[in-house]
């Protein structure tokens, strides 16, 4: 059953069938041209039945306690009668395999959770090849009829950004009592938050945490707000005793609610997907490049030269280029 029909592969997932959900996702992950094809068949088909999910971004420093954190709050939506999926960009697992499996195995309750569906992300590929098949994956997890999506960061750098421009929330998990309160991030990564929660404010560390809560307030309100009509708070919460989870969800609600009455979550979303458009046509010209036999043909003998000194990288690059333009 199944083959190279997207219908079969279209009404499983609307239906919520696991087993398709799972054969659909690796569809989207093979680099096999008619895989890649099928893949983007049944993507394009589960479109309209998207959009419905929040779509949640978690990012935090080493150490941060993020597998117990999403495990944590993942356990509360379930309990909820809410459907959970949690994804991974993971650019690291092209060098040196990641962690995100591990990751999974320490979510031990939310990975049998009936309600929940933890994917790791590829192991192979580019930070763009990996955050391709994430947008896909959450598009038909979508459609399969999870109720939250959350897409995690395993990676550091680019990854964050990667990760904010395909969520509605992006949070940032923190620790207190680590030093320089600021450790560890970039003003950048701030400036993507909809929440900082400073993790681990339990026991002897909730006075740290509290005073790690005004330090990022402060920092907060010396950036731009991306949003008119919503101010990044900055939480405590605890993953070990789950003190201040609920809070963290009805935070995200709010935020929704807020952004949806504005229409400012639609205008994201829309920016979003104009913005994955140019992705995967930029990807597409990689691959056309790469791909096109004249440029098979020639490419070693430009690289060896270029390497030699004998042709600059200028040169190299536009030679290169200016077959690929005669011979598309």
């Amino acid at each position: 059953m199944g083959g190279n029909d997207p219908l079969y592969y279209i009404d499983g997932l609307r239906s919520g069938n696991r087993r398709i959900l799972a054969k659909t996702i690796t569809l989207i992950e093979s680099i096999h041209p008619a895989h890649r094809q099928l893949s983007r068949k049944i993507v394009d088909g589960v479109a309209p039945y998207t959009g419905k999910a929040v779509r949640l971004g978690i990012t935090g420093v080493p150490g941060v306690g993020k597998s117990t954190s999403i495990e944590s709050f993942g356990m509360m939506l379930v309990e909820q009668s809410l459907r959970v999926a949690v994804l991974a960009v993971d650019p690291s697992s092209t060098r040196s395999g990641g962690s995100i499996m591990a990751d999974k195995t320490r979510m031990e309750k939310l990975s049998v959770a009936p309600n929940a569906f933890i994917r790791p992300s590829p192991s192979g590929g580019t930070l763009g090849g990996v955050a391709r098949m994430t947008r896909e994956t959450l598009l038909v997890c979508e459609a399969a009829g999870f109720d939250v999506i959350i897409v995690e960061t395993v990676g550091v750098g680019q990854s964050e950004t990667t990760v904010a421009s395909m969520v509605d929330f992006f949070l940032v998990l923190m620790l207190a009592g680590a030093g320089d309160e600021l450790q560890g991030i970039k003003k950048g990564v701030l400036e993507l938050a909809d929440a900082v929660a400073i993790n681990k404010a339990d026991g002897d560390n909730i006075e740290k945490a509290e005073k790690a809560r005004q330090s990022y307030e402060i920092a907060l309100h010396l950036l731009n707000p991306v949003s008119p009509t919503w101010s990044p708070p900055v939480l405590t919460c605890s993953a070990l005793t789950m003190n201040g989870v609920d809070t963290l969800w009805e935070t995200i609600q709010n935020h929704r609610q807020k952004l949806s009455a504005t229409g400012e979550l639609e205008k994201n979303r829309r920016r979003q997907a104009l913005a994955w458009m140019w992705s995967r046509i930029e990807d597409g010209l990689k691959d056309r490049f790469f791909n096109n036999p004249t440029v098979k043909m020639h490419l070693r003998d430009v690289e060896a030269s270029v390497e030699r000194g004998e042709l600059s990288p200028i040169i190299g690059a536009e030679s290169l280029l200016f077959l690929l333009d005669n011979n598309c």
